[in-house]
């Protein structure tokens, strides 16, 4: 009788086991995907394409056990050679092939060629051959740069007390209201794609006082911009027992920094391929939402056209504001219209014309969406009758102000639009793995 009892301890070693131990003379084994061959006659230059990074091999006429000729790009292999240092060569050493063992080989030739450092290709086309071109050495740090700001998200929120929660995705009514659902039939019922966790993070406030999700949201907008997606990764968390949203709002700021640090200690070589500069982040400005239109107003002779919300060119203008005035790439802007906030939105006690929730900008692009939220029942039912809504709809939402909720608040966060940001892309398309758009299904 066989068992298992754990990893199975492998022959094949990595590029970090590499760089740390002691293996300079000696002979070990490597498996990837042969990224590039240069044939230079006698000697040729096999670089090896792993999940760490890019490996120099050098085949040698006469001492590799292997034809040259017989190798292509794109085929697993493993491969037998000795480490020697070479500061020219990816990570400081290169492999002296000895022997290649094939695994695998592609049945084609690859339609675009992702071992360039930069494809010279068009959007639509990198995202139609996606499986194969997040293979190239940029395109794959960009999601590593992803990775870790999810991973800082996760980090920071369980240092401060918080639980991960995972709620569902199919529910019966979209937490923000509107026509921008996805219909599903469910089996003769209706239902739809969350637009947000909105309702279910709030009612684990109850269970857990701070949560937090990365999962996806669903939202059936019709705009074909570079700043919209129908499928997004957002970025959630609600905190209960604030003093105000103000805390929701230090609480992000906490968020940004740590993960700021994380990317500059673990993701230096992504962010150093990449070109990608950090932002500083001691202090992020606030600004009240009818103030910020003013300033913008007034320096930038813009009129005021939309009085209850921001457009596109106010929000870039207002992030051009905040780093000529104060150096920021970061700016809240606070005290949004009641109007255009949702019905668990919490008006401010001192004009009710606006609420107590915020929205951050990241050098002129919404990224975050939050604030304080109505925890009283009397008070959110009453909000609910004077927009015409019917407590019946939502009755299992309703049900944790009857039975008792403290003071909460929270926010969502785009993870493809703060990555975008952060890596300086123009088109939103570039941080999705694989985007869902008003065209786009596949792959």
């Amino acid at each position: 009788m066989d068992f298992l009892t754990g990893i199975k301890e492998k022959e094949t070693i990595g590029i970090q086991e590499i760089l740390d131990g002691c293996y300079e003379g000696k002979t070990v084994k490597m498996n990837g995907a042969i990224h590039n061959i240069r044939d230079m006659g006698e000697v040729a230059f096999v670089i090896l394409r792993k999940a760490e990074g890019l490996v120099q091999c050098v085949y040698e006429e006469g001492k590799t056990a292997f034809a040259l000729a017989a190798l292509k790009e794109e085929a697993a292999v493993e491969v037998t050679g000795v480490v020697a240092a070479e500061e020219r060569a990816p990570h400081g050493f290169e492999l002296r092939l000895t022997d290649i063992r094939v695994l695998s080989e592609p049945a084609e030739v690859l339609p675009i060629a992702v071992n360039k450092w930069k494809m010279n290709t068009s959007l639509e086309t990198k995202l139609s051959l996606r499986p194969i071109t997040l293979r190239n050495v940029r395109e794959r740090a960009k999601f590593k740069i992803q990775e870790g700001i999810v991973r800082g998200f996760r980090e920071f929120l369980f240092a401060q007390g918080f639980t991960e929660v995972r709620t569902p995705k199919i529910v019966s009514r979209g937490a923000e209201g509107g026509a921008n659902v996805f219909k599903l039939n469910y089996f003769n019922k209706r239902a739809e794609l969350g637009q947000s966790p909105q309702f279910y993070k709030q009612m684990m406030v109850g269970v857990y006082d701070r949560v937090f999700e990365a999962a996806p949201v669903f939202r059936a907008e019709k705009h074909n911009t570079t700043r919209h997606l129908n499928e997004y990764i957002s970025l959630d968390f609600e905190m209960g027992y604030i003093d105000g949203f103000e805390d929701v709002m230090a609480m992000e700021t906490g968020f940004l920094k740590y993960t700021m640090e994380l990317l500059r200690k673990d993701y230096k070589k992504e962010l150093d391929i990449l070109g990608v500069e950090l932002p500083q982040l001691e202090r992020i400005p606030q600004v009240r939402f009818d103030r910020a239109k003013e300033l913008v107003s007034e320096k930038y002779s813009r009129k005021i056209r939309n009085p209850f919300d921001l457009e596109p060119e106010e929000e870039a203008l207002i992030g051009r504001y905040f780093k000529e005035e104060y150096g920021s790439d970061f700016v809240f802007v606070t005290h949004y219209p009641s109007k255009k906030r949702p019905f668990y939105a919490m008006d401010d006690p001192a004009d009710d014309r606006f609420t107590l929730s915020f929205d951050l900008l990241y050098k002129g692009l919404e990224i975050t969406t939050g604030g304080q939220r109505i925890h009283d029942y009397g008070m959110i039912l009453k909000k609910m009758e004077k927009r015409g809504m019917n407590p019946e709809d939502i009755k299992d939402y309703l049900m944790i102000f009857k039975y008792g909720m403290p003071p909460h608040g929270g926010l969502g966060i785009g993870l493809e639009r703060l990555t975008m940001r952060l890596l300086d892309e123009q088109n939103v398309r570039e941080t999705s793995l694989f985007p869902r758009d008003v065209t786009r299904l596949e792959p």
